[in-house]
């Protein structure tokens, strides 16, 4: 079950431009945002496509398991539909809302990492950028305005960057490692200085599509309570001492075997 900690519901002073790609998760973050700072303004990037991912993913881990991955993601939409009255469950018990909000200041733009992001960045003189969901954000837009990038990590970092992590953290019965991160964005995948952690734990009816939804509990409270730090220039980061692994989404044979042999799904 996700610990819920609670943050200060004041409307914190100060301006938010919040960088997202879109989706029902992104919605949860932006309805959550949206009430608690007055000064929030929301840049929605368009996604990257599917072969965009796939050919970077064959470079990187070879062409095979990018084959892998794409059939694991084509069967794991079949799991998210038999999944849907779970996901309704972890709305109805942490309070979540999925629509998305018709009173917030929303720009669409073609990448966080284009000039009309950067120009807009600039533009908007925020106080905080927060970050959920987006591509890799690029040296360049990160140098657009100096203030904090803080971005929502659904894993513990620095042992579990990347895709799933919690997922891979089940499967490598590394349960103290299941949970949360906000951090600061740099150049890297998921490897800026921690903000915040918390750890999680699932019911046996939640899978590899619901686990962000009950991890989404824990970490928007931490999430705000980043974003106020910000704002309050009272930012303090963690460090440790500890190995650093980036993940990527199971192949359709790792799937089935860690379903099987390890009883995580």
């Amino acid at each position: 079950m996700a610990k819920v900690i609670s943050a200060i519901d004041t409307n914190a002073a100060g301006r938010v431009v919040l960088l997202i790609a879109g989706g029902a998760l992104a919605a949860i973050v932006v309805n959550y945002l949206a009430d608690r700072f007055t000064d929030l303004i929301v840049l929605k990037e368009v996604p990257e496509s599917k072969w965009v991912v796939f050919r970077r993913r064959a470079r990187v881990k070879g062409l095979s398991y990018a084959v892998g991955q794409a059939f694991c993601a084509l069967f794991l939409k079949g799991v998210a539909r038999l999944s849907r009255a779970r996901v309704r469950q972890v709305y109805a018990q942490y309070g979540l809302s999925s629509g998305w909000p018709t009173n917030v200041d929303l720009r669409k733009i073609d990448s966080v990492n284009s000039e009309t992001c950067r120009r807009l960045l600039r533009e908007l003189k925020p106080d905080v950028v927060a970050v959920y969901g987006t591509r890799i954000i690029s040296e360049d837009t990160l140098r657009a305005v100096d203030v904090p990038f803080i971005n929502y990590h659904a894993g513990i970092t620095p042992e579990y960057r990347g895709q799933h992590p919690a997922y891979w953290a089940l499967v490598n019965d590394d349960p103290d490692r299941v949970g949360v991160t906000i951090h600061l964005v740099d150049e890297g995948v998921d490897t800026g200085g921690v903000l915040y952690q918390a750890p999680v734990s699932f019911t046996p009816s939640d899978n590899i599509t619901t686990y962000q939804y009950v991890q989404m509990a824990s970490a928007l409270p931490l999430f705000v309570r980043s974003i106020e730090d910000a704002l309050a220039r009272q930012i303090t980061t963690r460090e440790f001492e500890t190995y650093s692994r980036h993940w990527y989404p199971p192949t359709l044979v790792q799937y089935f075997f860690n379903g099987a042999v390890r009883s995580v799904w």
